[in-house]
């Protein structure tokens, strides 16, 4: 744990915290060219979540990138710490406060599913994503 970057205990909280709602999540998840989540999280009925983890007010301002998320999700968190200035983080998003521990929705992100084929889609990305990191676990030298 003490290894960890800010951001990346954030986002072990959060999948924790998603992980008791029923949800099984990966973590730097590249859903198109060009993106890359931070915690992508799959639900028991097939509900698409994004969740960017932002440790500090630079972070957040740095990130450029977050609105192009919005069309690869049902519903889009930022999650950060108990510290950070929620103030600055846009309405009609959801808001996670976590830890490297747990999460708590705070506010919970307006739905916009998407489309029937981008989430078969994504499903299956999702799925070949998770496989190649524990393939990647069971055999470290091995590259596909």
């Amino acid at each position: 744990m003490l290894d960890l970057q800010p951001g990346q205990r954030l986002a072990r909280g959060v999948a924790r915290h998603l992980s008791g709602l029923g949800f099984v999540s990966v973590e730097e998840f590249v859903p198109a060219r060009g993106l890359r989540v931070d915690v992508m999280g799959l639900g028991p009925k097939g509900q698409l979540w994004v969740i960017e983890c932002k440790s500090n007010r630079a972070d957040y301002q740095s990130d450029g990138k977050w609105q192009g998320y919005l069309e690869w999700c049902d519903r889009y968190f930022w999650a950060v710490d108990q510290d950070f200035p929620t103030d600055l983080l846009p309405d009609g998003t959801g808001l996670m406060i976590a830890d490297a521990y747990d999460a708590e929705i705070i506010r919970m992100a307006p739905d916009a599913p998407v489309a029937g084929a981008r989430r078969k889609a994504i499903i299956q990305k999702f799925a070949t994503h998770a496989a190649r990191r524990l393939h990647g676990l069971r055999d470290p030298g091995f590259t596909l």
